[in-house]
Parts: structure tokens; sequence; C-alpha cells
């Protein structure tokens, strides 16, 4: 017994529009299997070329497709892409009035093409022709600083970038919910500032690799470190390089003391890193003006870091202030605010309550750093001398330190006096020593008439 074959389903793509298709072709009497076969994978590279059009109309956030969307898909299936569409100029597609010889046919629709008249054209004016494409070079960024010319974009104001921000509160905790305008201002903000990718070469590659590994473990030669530590003084063209080793520098004092640092090798790897920051200011060739605020927390938390190795803690504190002070010689001239706030920042590490001993010592030798003006500030006008002597009198590198940065408030003198209590005039200095610097350090200071008279400053000559 003979079964009927079933009838071929198709899906959107019928299979008399296969069939119209190989008429055109000189195919005629094409079976129904076939034109159904043909009709499915029609429809397949359809949805596929919609599939991946909707890709470019996704990463293009938008939400309607185009005729661009389905070009670029066509190209990346390495199909042909269809002519005479424009995004630009979408066609329109009208309805055919239906057809009295065939009422059972489908609605047709096309394309309706505009009439020109000639005349009208010829009695227009004549459209001039734009000029031709021109290149033009100009300075994109200088240094680092982008150039305020008309070829390059705004720069963003800062009262603009300060209104985006939240308001947050000292505990961190954000004032109030941000609104739809705010997280607007928001994305628009972070669109601006997009992030440029720099690829390095494989040379730069190869060179940072063997010098981190020659800088670190501290255990390695100590030729190829001092060797690596002064091609970062003087070998010019490692500009590229500059944020990677500050961010490697930086992620390095920061392991070294999560833990406390108080083992040997967190010692040693501290001081490896502070003199690889040295050497980079060191170097006259590299630009390092706009990495100043990555450069500041490594050397400030080595230096203020409560506990540090008892056998590098006096070295590390030294080496972090000269490199902190050499920081603010060759860069206070350009921001004139950067010195007054590291002073800031040590004198609250020195007098604020609850400190250690450690903290202050480093506060006291980054004050020697900046100068005389930060000392005589510090220990003197802030009172860091008074609170060091009346805490920590019994701590011998301390009271060094202190005594060590105020003498360099101390004019140079061939003979040293005391000043004689039993002198009115050299017991009031002593009352005003110990008023300023406390019992302590003012009856070590006393013991030098001329300077205590120069310590003092116009309060003793008045």
């Amino acid at each position: 017994m003979n079964k009927s074959r079933p009838t071929a389903q198709t899906g959107v793509y019928k299979t008399d529009s296969i069939k119209d298709v190989a008429e055109s072709l000189n195919l005629p009497n094409i079976s129904d299997i076939v034109a159904s076969a043909l009709a499915s994978d029609v429809e397949y590279r359809i949805h596929q070329v919609i599939e991946e059009a909707a890709r470019f109309m996704r990463h293009g956030r938008r939400t309607i497709m185009t005729t661009a969307d389905i070009e670029q898909a066509l190209r990346v299936l390495n199909i042909e892409p269809l002519y005479g569409h424009s995004s630009h100029n979408p066609p329109t597609f009208k309805r055919a009035l239906p057809f009295p010889n065939a009422p059972a046919a489908g609605s047709v629709y096309f394309v309706e093409d505009e009439e020109i008249d000639f005349d009208r054209v010829l009695r227009e004016e004549k459209i001039t022709l734009p000029k031709g494409v021109s290149w033009n070079a100009h300075w994109l960024a200088v240094e680092g600083v982008q150039p305020l010319i008309p070829e390059n974009p705004p720069a963003i104001p800062k009262e603009a970038a300060q209104d985006v921000k939240p308001t947050v509160l000292t505990n961190g905790i954000v004032g109030g919910p941000p609104t739809a305008a705010t997280k607007k201002q928001e994305q628009q903000l972070q669109q601006q500032q997009q992030l440029v990718k720099q690829v390095l070469s494989r040379e730069l590659q190869l060179y940072y690799a063997r010098l981190t590994s020659s800088l670190l473990p501290p255990g390695s030669d100590l030729a190829k470190r001092d060797a690596a530590l002064a091609s970062l003084r003087s070998d010019a063209g490692l500009q590229a390089l500059l944020p990677y080793l500050i961010k490697w520098v930086g992620d390095g004092v920061v392991r070294g003391l999560k833990d406390g640092g108080m083992s040997e090798t967190d010692g040693k790897v501290l001081e490896v890193l502070i003199s690889v920051t040295g050497s980079l200011l060191a170097n006259t060739t590299l630009f390092v003006e706009p990495y100043l605020h990555q450069m500041l927390p490594p050397v400030l938390s080595t230096l203020l870091h409560s506990s540090l190795p008892p056998s590098h803690a006096v070295l590390l504190r030294s080496s972090a202030a000269q490199t902190l002070s050499r920081l603010l010689t060759e860069h206070s001239t350009t921001y004139p605010s950067l010195s007054p706030r590291i002073g800031k920042t040590l004198l609250l590490a020195l007098i604020s309550p609850g400190k250690s001993s450690g903290t202050r010592h480093g506060a006291i030798r980054g004050l020697a750093g900046i100068g005389k003006e930060a000392v005589r500030k510090g220990l003197v006008e802030g009172g860091g001398a008074k609170v060091v002597g009346s805490e920590f009198s019994d701590d011998e590198s301390l009271v060094a330190a202190v005594m060590d940065a105020l003498r360099m408030l101390r004019e140079p003198a061939d003979m040293v006096d005391a000043l004689d209590p039993s002198n009115p005039s050299d017991a009031a200095v002593i009352e005003e020593l110990k008023i300023v610097f406390g019992d302590y350090f003012g009856e070590k200071i006393s013991r030098d008439a001329a300077w205590s008279r120069t310590i003092l400053g116009p309060v003793a000559t008045a």
C-alpha cells in the first residue's frame, strides 16, 4: 500500500518565491522538495544575517536596525553587500493596487522612483562643489598635556567635574541617592574620560621584565641591582614605561606594609622600591609631573608607617625623606600648593594623639627634608617638639631626630654659652622656651644662648 508523501512545510520564506526565482533563471519544473529545501536554507541565511546585524545594533547602543548594520553583517559573513541602500536615505515602499486578473495574489510592494524635472533643475542655481579633502597636522598632546587649540576637543572644566561627583561625608556614606540627571552627567563624564591604551614595544617589555627581576627579590645580584638603578637614573626613552614602573613600586610598597612590614625581607624590598622612586626623579629625561599623585603615596606610606623592621627603620625613613625633599624641591615651583599640603599632612601625623613613635619619627624627618620653614611651623609654631618631649622623652632616636631638625634653625657660632637663669632677660628666654618646647626640650635648647634666641625669633628679642 503506497502512502502519500507529506507536503513539505516551510517557514517565512515560501516555496512559491523559490519557484519564481528558478523560472527567472530558466529552471522550470523545480520539484516541491527541492524548493522546500532551498526555502529553508534561505530562511536560515536570513536569520543568520539578522542575528549578526543585531550585534552591530546593540554595540551601537541603538534599538532600531539600519541598513548599515545589515551591510556590516554581510561583510563579516563574507557575503557581497547590497548596493543602492543607505541608512541616511532609507527607501520608502508603497503598496501596489491589487491585480484584477489575479485576485489570489498577495500584496506587492515597490519603491517609487522620484521623477526629476530637468527644466526645473536647469533653472535653479548651480550648486557649488565643496572643497576637496585636505590634511592638516596639529599637536594632539605635548608631554601628556593637551594644547588648547581649535582642532582639539575642549577640556572638561573643573567645576563640571566636581558637580558630577556625589556628596560624600567623612565616614564614606553618600549624602543622597543620585538623580537621573546626575547619572546622565556621570555617564557623559566617563565617556569623555576614556582611557587610551598604550602598546609597549617588545624591547620595552623585555627591558621591564629584566629590570624588575634584577631589582627584586632583594637577595639577587647586587651588581645587577646597581646597574638597574643606574639605568633608571640616566637612560632616555623610558617615558612609556614610567606609569608601569610607578604602579609596580606602589603595589610593592602596599604588599610590603600590608602585613606589618616587620620582616627583614620586607625592609630590603622597601629600600629597593624607595631607591627606584629616587632614581626616576633623578632622571632628567623623564616627565614625571603627571604622575606625582601616584609617586607620593608610596613615599609617605613608608615615611609615616608605624612599624618598620628595626634594622631598616632609620635608613628607610631617611631615604623616604630625601626622596620627598627632592620631589618637592624640583616640582614645588610648578605646583606651589604641594609643599604646604605635604607639610600639613606631616604636622597632623606629628601632633595628632595616639600616633606611634615611628610615625612621629617619620614626620620629623619629612619636615626636615622639606626645609627650615617646615621645621619651624611643625616643631616650633605647631607644638610638635612639645608633644614629643611630653610623650616620648625616653625614646632616644626620636629625641635625636627632633634635635637634628631643630639644629637646622641654629646659626653657626664659634662659642656656645648657656643661658643664665639669674639674668632677667635670660630667665625670660628660658621661660619662653619651656612654653614653646616644653620642659624637656626647653632645658636642652637653653644650653645654647644664641640658638635659644634664634629659634624663638622675635619673641626672645621683644
